[in-house]
């Protein structure tokens, strides 16, 4: 009987230790379950969503190209201090619009957009120019005071075709 109630009791806790390795097997399986569908989940949302968003992409129209205007060119003496030498700057600026049609729009406009620009760039001083933050600067000036010489039409950027310091 001994014999029995130790086999008993072996098939007892083997019957026992037998659950903790099925409940480690649900669990290994269930982990490598949600990693494949993890891994083919992110396949999708990487490799195949962003399909949709070309095709949107395409079927939009390509941009307008923006229009140029050529502002006359100018040459002015800058401001300096009494007794040292007269400095010229020439400027050669072009107007970037958004439409094509703007450009006849701001045509009767541009006597009022060069003599602010002369007046602008008459009280700058050489340093005022030195190196690119300078230029840039004297360009987001540029810019804001042709917008509101030209109010209801938007100029995008000036740009500069040549800047000439002497």
């Amino acid at each position: 009987m001994a014999e029995n109630e130790a086999e008993g009791g072996a098939a007892t806790e083997g019957a026992e230790a037998a659950p903790p390795k099925n409940k480690l097997k649900l669990i290994i399986m269930a982990v490598g379950l949600l990693a494949v569908l993890g891994g083919g989940a992110a396949t999708w949302f990487f490799f195949f969503r962003h399909g949709d968003e070309e095709h949107h992409a395409e079927a939009a129209p390509p941009p307008k190209p923006p229009a140029f205007v050529d502002v006359p060119d100018m040459m002015v003496n800058l401001a300096g201090a009494p007794g040292e030498r007269v400095q010229y700057l020439k400027l050669k600026i072009v107007l970037e619009l958004k439409e094509e049609k703007q450009i006849e729009a701001i045509k009767p406009s541009m006597p009022r957009v060069t003599d602010i620009f002369q007046t602008y760039v008459r009280e700058l001083r050489s340093s005022d120019l030195n190196g690119s933050a300078g230029i840039f600067r004297l360009r987001e000036e540029l810019t804001k005071r042709v917008n509101a010489a030209v109010a209801p039409i938007q100029v995008s950027a000036v740009l500069f075709k040549e800047v000439v310091l002497q």
